[in-house]
């Protein structure tokens, strides 16, 4: 499985045991193109998804492997910018440079992360990254921030650093989705109410 794939690199990576989260994609059933019109949507959160693995590093360094891609990525905090061609990375300094415009202090981390939503199927594997590295770094560093403050973080760091003015509905699904349901969410007053859905 991917958890324990992605927990067991991150293993023998830092030989430390990770903060493990799961940020599940989403898929919608209504309203395409209406949430950065402010419109309403009928997304649902699915079962497949990103698995994260954090951990602090005693470095001034923050390393991130990206299981799938066979990639790694090494940069400092004081560092944050956007990267040209950046790819998934960009989402990851995205929502770090989201954090620290907060004023909340994080320390250099170590993440490993991977997933399970076929590349390229509108499933929001995008907001789920973003989702599951603000979600990681509030719980690894205590940062107090409520489930509306970090989709907007997301959603920022992907206007910011990847450059899609995307609405909050990918991010909003992916943070708030629940089991067997679809959420009607207004994406003027982000408020939704979730109606149970049979998908299968």
């Amino acid at each position: 499985m991917v958890q324990q794939k992605v927990a067991g690199i991150f293993e023998n990576s830092f030989g430390q045991k990770p903060l493990m989260v799961f940020s599940p994609g989403r898929l919608n059933i209504i309203g395409e193109h209406t949430d950065y019109n402010e419109g309403f949507v009928f997304p649902a959160a699915i079962d497949k998804g990103i698995y994260a693995a954090f951990g602090p590093s005693q470095t001034e360094f923050c390393k991130v492997e990206a299981v799938d891609m066979k990639e790694t990525f090494t940069f400092t905090l004081e560092q944050v910018v956007p990267l040209e061609n950046g790819d998934w990375r960009n989402y990851i300094l995205g929502v770090v440079k989201g954090i620290q415009a907060t004023g909340k202090k994080i320390k250099p981390f170590h993440l490993v992360f991977g997933g399970d939503i076929p590349e390229g199927a509108g499933l929001s594997s995008s907001a789920a990254l973003e989702n599951a590295v603000v979600f990681g770094l509030n719980a690894l560093f205590d940062l107090g921030f409520s489930k509306e403050k970090m989709i907007f973080i997301s959603q920022q760091a992907e206007h910011d650093f990847v450059g899609v003015k995307c609405g909050i509905m990918d991010q909003f699904a992916s943070m708030f989705g629940q089991k067997d349901k679809a959420l009607l969410l207004d994406c003027r007053s982000i408020t939704a109410k979730a109606f149970p859905i049979a998908l299968q």
